[in-house]
């Protein structure tokens, strides 16, 4: 695939006038780019390097992986140290605490620039479509050489073009878009699973939540583009793909001939060599009986299935925005339990959100207790300007919050290791993704439910799906052992 590329990168023109249409655009703007780094590699004598740091959620590791497969195409070498002669951030905003980390990390290169004044600083993600940002690093990180956002990642190729031409900092941030742009170099971060994007952005506006106005409104691609993008990945190795949506239940909407989810997960599920679906993130209000019984048949998509509560609280969740109530979420759950009972349930929570009382997370650990979680991911609410939720008055202390957090994390480690412990001594099939970070003699692997599993056995396993007997739980991992048994 990589040669594929190559080639349409090779045989561009470059006394033409760049073409209009995309991708076609971009692989001439490859070309100018490459060119442009063999020119800066004879002058210095060396190859170039790039370092590419990925904050937030799966959607910007895709969009990381594009972005580091357009700089190999051009001629960098990857590295994993900042002190490359180009580094990009692709930024999270969901927390407050996402936007001081990049800060953070500026205020450390910025003296690596000044010992390397060529090196190049380049922020993109959903950071940069805050024009409060903007505003923070045109005043105090003048040395940072590019920006933009989450519309125009497909871009990158063109905007080094214009960044190596420049002296002044490049700024290309598009409010919205309805363009969608794919069949551009990507360099997956594993050769046997990959994350495929169906859709861009979000309708939902949860009040506390930035991310419509920073990935901009529901586009859903084309089926027939995801499935030939998933039919290649499989050519390549890929035995399990993670289709990827801000609200997968809601993907087809939009498009001429709309589609369901539920539908397009037939589909991906005809595919041969394919192995394993796995898919995020659902939308409780969206989730329909079609999905739960598409699931429920599939022999592909794994046993696992995040469904967001963000609060237990009927109260909380009207002022959040969600759009379904405690009962309406919990009939879901015990739906899904009862139809798929191997399923694995996942969930995010909020606490200190606007106004929410002790009595409030009392709600939210009676439906953890009730839902039995195989894991929650508990935040502690951080106010976004610009969402609806951050003018609203908060007269809990942070000491308080604190507090009802703890309660809340107490309850959800305890079911969450009953739960996970309860497959012990059962065979499962498991799928190899690396060498044990502690031990070399084991292996990590991942069960058809998220759950990881640590078993003995050497590089030769990664990427093979194996049968494991789970011989031990410990809170949320198993240690296990091969087995000749099937699952």
């Amino acid at each position: 695939m990589n040669d594929e590329y190559s080639k349409r990168i090779e045989v561009q023109d470059l006394t033409e006038t760049p073409p209009i249409e995309e991708p076609a655009r971009q692989y001439f703007f490859m070309a100018k780019a490459r060119q442009y780094v063999q020119q800066e590699q004879k002058r210095l004598g060396r190859p170039l390097t790039a370092a590419g740091i990925t904050f937030g959620c799966q959607m910007n590791a895709k969009d990381s992986e594009k972005l580091i497969g357009i700089l190999e195409q051009i001629g960098f070498e990857m590295i994993e140290d900042e002190s490359a002669d180009l580094v990009f951030y692709n930024t999270c905003t969901v927390r407050d605490n996402a936007n001081q980390r990049v800060y953070g990390r500026l205020g450390l290169i910025h003296s690596m620039k000044k010992k390397n004044p060529h090196k190049k600083v380049a922020l993109c993600g959903c950071m940069m479509q805050e024009p409060s940002v903007i505003e923070k690093i045109q005043k105090s990180y003048r040395f940072v050489d590019l920006i933009f956002g989450t519309h125009n990642i497909y871009k990158f190729a063109e905007l080094l073009v214009t960044m190596y031409s420049s002296d002044s900092m490049i700024i290309d941030i598009w409010k919205d878009t309805d363009k969608i742009v794919e069949d551009l170099p990507a360099k997956r971060k594993y050769p046997f699973k990959s994350g495929v994007n169906i859709m861009y952005g979000c309708n939902n506006f949860c009040s506390y939540c930035i991310v419509p106005y920073v990935r901009g409104r529901e586009r859903s691609r084309n089926p027939k583009d995801i499935i030939k993008e998933i039919e290649q990945l499989v050519s390549e190795g890929v035995v399990e793909v993670m289709l990827l949506g801000q609200n997968v239940n809601s993907y087809g909407k939009n498009l001429d001939e709309p589609m369901t989810f539920a539908e397009l997960l037939k589909e991906v599920e005809k595919i041969e060599g394919l192995e394993r679906i796995r898919f995020m993130t659902s939308h409780p209000k969206d989730l329909s009986d079609d999905l739960i019984a598409v699931m429920k048949h599939s022999k592909k998509i794994c046993r696992h299935l995040h469904l967001p509560l963000q609060s237990g609280s009927t109260r909380i969740l009207e002022v959040m925005n969600r759009r379904y109530t405690k009962e309406q979420y919990l009939a879901l759950a015990h739906k899904i339990r009862a139809e798929i009972p191997d399923i694995s349930l996942t969930t995010d929570i909020i606490v200190g959100f606007p106004g929410e009382t002790a009595q409030d997370v009392d709600e939210t650990i009676a439906v953890v207790k009730d839902v039995a979680y195989d894991n929650a991911f508990t935040f502690i609410y951080s106010k976004r300007t610009g969402t609806p939720a951050a003018a609203m008055p908060n007269p809990t202390s942070d000491e308080e919050i604190k507090k009802n957090f703890d309660r809340l994390l107490k309850v959800v480690q305890e079911t969450a290791k009953s739960r996970v412990g309860r497959l012990t001594g059962e065979v499962h099939s498991a799928l190899v993704e690396e060498l044990n970070e502690q031990d070399a003699s084991l292996v990590s692997g991942r069960l058809s439910n998220n759950t990881i599993v640590h078993f003995p056995g050497d590089a030769s396993l990664i990427g093979k799906i194996v049968n494991v007997k789970l011989l031990e739980a410990h809170g949320f991992y198993y240690i296990g052992e091969i087995s000749e048994k099937s699952s």
